[in-house]
C-alpha cells in the first residue's frame, strides 16, 4: 500500500529506491488535503511523524494507516 501512496507524490524511476518518508507537504497530496489540515492530524497524533533533524517527516506508510484507520470507523459507526 505504501508504494500507491508514494507513487502519487512522485514517479517512480528505475533503480531509485521509494521514499521511506514524505514531507508533511507531500503525505498532505497523498491524502489530497491542505498542508494546515495535514498538520492538524499530525498535532492530534491521527498521522503519524517524527522529527528528523528539525525536520517534520512522515512516514511513507503513515498516509495509508491513517485512512484505514478512518475507513474502519467509519463503517463501524
Amino acid at each position: 500500500m505504501g508504494t500507491a501512496i508514494v507513487d502519487a507524490v512522485r514517479p517512480v524511476e528505475a533503480g531509485v529506491p521509494a521514499p521511506v518518508l514524505l514531507t508533511v507537504e507531500e503525505a498532505a497530496y497523498c491524502l489530497r488535503i491542505g498542508r494546515t489540515t495535514c498538520f492538524a492530524l499530525i498535532r492530534t497524533g491521527e498521522l503519524e511523524s517524527l522529527m528528523v533533524g528539525g525536520l517534520r517527516r512522515v512516514p511513507a506508510d503513515a498516509p495509508a494507516a491513517y485512512l484505514a484507520r478512518r475507513r474502519a470507523d467509519q463503517q463501524a459507526a
